[in-house]
C-alpha cells in the first residue's frame, strides 16, 4: 500500500498558521492460517459441515480439505487476519465440543 498524507496545523504566537505534511506508513495486517488437525473420532461429515458453514466453502472444496486432514494429518481452512482467525478457531472448537468431538483447530502466522 502507498503512503497516506495528513496535514497538521501548527500554531505559533503570530496570527498565521503553518500547514505541514507528515507521512504515515500504512502496514498490512499480519495474516494467519487456520488449520484443522486429524483425530480418530471426529466424523468426516462433521468436518465437511464445519468447512462449509464456518469457512463458507463449496462441498467439493470442503471435501478435498477434509481428505487432506484425514490423509496428511492437517488441512488449511483459509488465511485471515488475526481477529478473524481467532474467531473461526473459537467457533470450530465450540461446535466440536458441543457435539463431543475432539476436533482440533489452530492458527499459525502465514
Amino acid at each position: 500500500m502507498g503512503k497516506k498524507i495528513f496535514k497538521d496545523i501548527e500554531e505559533d504566537d503570530s496570527d498565521t498558521n503553518v500547514i505541514t505534511k507528515s507521512d504515515v506508513k500504512i502496514q498490512e495486517p499480519s495474516m494467519y492460517r487456520v488449520l484443522l488437525h486429524n483425530d480418530d473420532y471426529t466424523p468426516m461429515d462433521f468436518v465437511v459441515d464445519i468447512l462449509e458453514s464456518v469457512f463458507n466453502m463449496k462441498h467439493p472444496q470442503a471435501t478435498q480439505i477434509m481428505m487432506d486432514v484425514h490423509q496428511k494429518g492437517v488441512g488449511v481452512c483459509g488465511v485471515y487476519t488475526c481477529e478473524i482467525a481467532e474467531t473461526k478457531v473459537a467457533i470450530v472448537t465450540e461446535s466440536a465440543r458441543k457435539e463431543e468431538y475432539p476436533l482440533k483447530c489452530t492458527m499459525e502466522q502465514a
